[in-house]
């Protein structure tokens, strides 16, 4: 009996009932996207910008509204148009109007990606729990961790399974920063002289730091720092978003190098700071401002009235919205632990430093770093390296008009000759192929960076980027992923000839 119900459910719901006044009625068919749907699409996932339930992600789509053009206005037309209309299959603010996303057939090259981002984003503030997010401990003794890939870094570790590309989406945008310095300096790293990443002199300079971050060959790699290696020093050049990362994604990084401690050094004037180090203008307006409570707002105007509220964006948005030119993300207020220390009295700027454990400390500095490379003097190849993620040598300089940024003097022009004088490796990224040649080709023809570098790590894609797009807000066609590639320079050395 069950065998047959089952049989007239299925056969109910593959074969839909037709009538007989409507034998004569067209059947319409369901309509369908012009783009294909991402392969691990979610409709409850799925909102309109205007419509979402977040107020971030509303704000965002009203930041798109006053910032991206509309497509076929600026190709067809000539002329320039703010986005209004959003696109019903990734929830985007794309075009001017209706008739004009229906008439650009380019757009079907972006939606499936676009909705992706909807998707994660709205998945991201769920409010469920992340389970992806659970980080593994120590790795036991005798375990060896492969750093060829996420998929096979994951399994090797020990993290959860991650069973969904969402989730790996996920975890691979918050350790892409932390798995990117340590897919270069491990012993382990796929970066290799024989897949021709690793040139010769890039394989004695991460010698010379491996020497420093693991223990000596036939050793244990006991947990725990050693009296017989310095501290080795990571610098983080024109630190953003890498600088408001929990300091437990940190330590996934020490945990990769039981035998060593690292001093991780956030420096830039973006960089995220608690509020004991920030200067007295910043913690006047960073004060929480008073607001009423859920219950006291849902006793006036009930439930209809507080979820209209909560969908609406406040005057001081509004406000925000209209002399918009260029937005930039807000820079994050860090959380203070009993143990952060206010650096302000050491180093002369903004600073704090956060012992995290016996073999991790966490420091970020909001300064340029020509002004206070001195103060950390004198460095050694053998336990300071750099990182510089993303930081845009080839785009045009924001204060010298007709150079790019690196050669500019109050950008990087200072900065990168005071790097390669120490011999230091420097190790940068790019969010897209063409980021990366574009910063590459930027070395040229630049005082004191043309010919005075060898290379370590030529440029080529990065193991350990973001698997997740992030999209411009100026414009939503232009998708990357952080730290999509990386190369690597140092200081060139010059051999002394005796003279006779």
């Amino acid at each position: 009996m069950f065998a047959i119900r089952l049989a007239r459910r299925s056969c109910a719901t593959a074969f839909p009932r037709r009538y007989f006044f409507n034998f004569s009625r067209k059947v319409e068919p369901p309509p369908t996207s012009r783009a294909l749907r991402p392969d691990d699409d979610d409709p409850e996932l799925f909102h309109l910008h205007s419509q979402s339930p977040n107020r971030d992600i509303r704000m965002r789509g009203e930041r798109i509204k006053k910032l991206a053009s509309c497509p076929v206005c600026l190709n067809v037309e000539g002329t320039r148009r703010n986005v209004k209309h959003e696109c019903p299959d990734c929830g985007w603010p794309t075009h001017c109007s209706g008739e004009h996303w229906e008439q650009d057939e380019e757009h079907a090259k972006y939606c499936t990606r676009l909705r992706q981002v909807n998707e994660d984003d709205h998945d991201l503030r769920s409010g469920r729990e992340m389970h992806e997010y659970a980080m593994p401990g120590p790795i036991p003794y005798g375990e060896v961790v492969s750093l060829s890939n996420w998929d096979i870094f994951y399994y090797t570790r020990g993290f959860p399974s991650v069973d969904t590309d969402r989730a790996g989406r996920h975890l691979s945008k918050l350790l892409t920063y932390p798995m990117t310095i340590a897919g270069v300096l491990h012993e382990y790293s796929s970066l290799t002289t024989r897949n021709q990443r690793l040139t010769p002199e890039g394989l004695r300079s991460l010698n010379a730091l491996r020497t420093s971050l693991h223990a000596p060959m036939g050793a244990p790699e006991s947990h725990g720092p050693s009296p017989e290696r310095p501290p080795v020093r990571l610098f983080l050049l024109g630190a953003r978003a890498e600088s408001s990362l929990p300091p437990h994604v940190w330590n996934q990084l020490s945990l990769m190098f039981p035998s060593a401690t690292l001093s991780i050094y956030h420096i830039g004037p973006e960089v995220s700071l608690p509020k004991v180090s920030l200067p007295p203008e910043e913690q006047a307006s960073s004060a929480p401002e008073s607001s009423p409570t859920p219950s006291a707002a849902s006793e006036r105007k009930g439930e209809t009235g507080a979820a209209a509220d909560a969908m609406a964006i406040t005057p001081a948005e509004k406000e925000a919205l209209k002399s918009l030119r260029v937005w930039k993300p807000e820079i994050r207020e860090l959380r203070m632990s009993k143990y952060t220390r206010n650096e302000v009295s050491v180093w002369g700027v903004p600073s704090y430093m956060n012992p995290i454990n016996d073999q991790l400390q966490i420091g970020a500095l909001r300064s340029p770093y020509q002004d206070i490379h001195e103060k950390f003097g004198p460095f050694d190849p053998y336990t300071d390296v750099f990182f510089a993620f993303q930081p845009g040598f080839g785009f045009p300089s924001q204060h010298t008009p007709g150079i790019t940024q690196i050669a500019s003097p109050s950008e990087w022009g200072n900065v990168i000759p005071l790097i390669l004088e120490t011999k230091c490796a420097l190790f940068v990224t790019g969010f897209s192929p063409e980021d990366v040649e574009r910063d590459v080709r930027s070395l040229e023809g630049v005082p004191g960076v043309a010919g005075e570098f060898d290379w370590i790590l030529t440029p080529g894609e990065n193991p350990f980027k973001s698997e997740r797009w992030e999209v411009a807000e100026f414009d939503p066609r232009l998708m990357v992923r952080t730290n999509w590639g990386i190369w690597g320079i140092r200081g060139k050395r010059r051999e002394l000839q005796e003279v006779a």
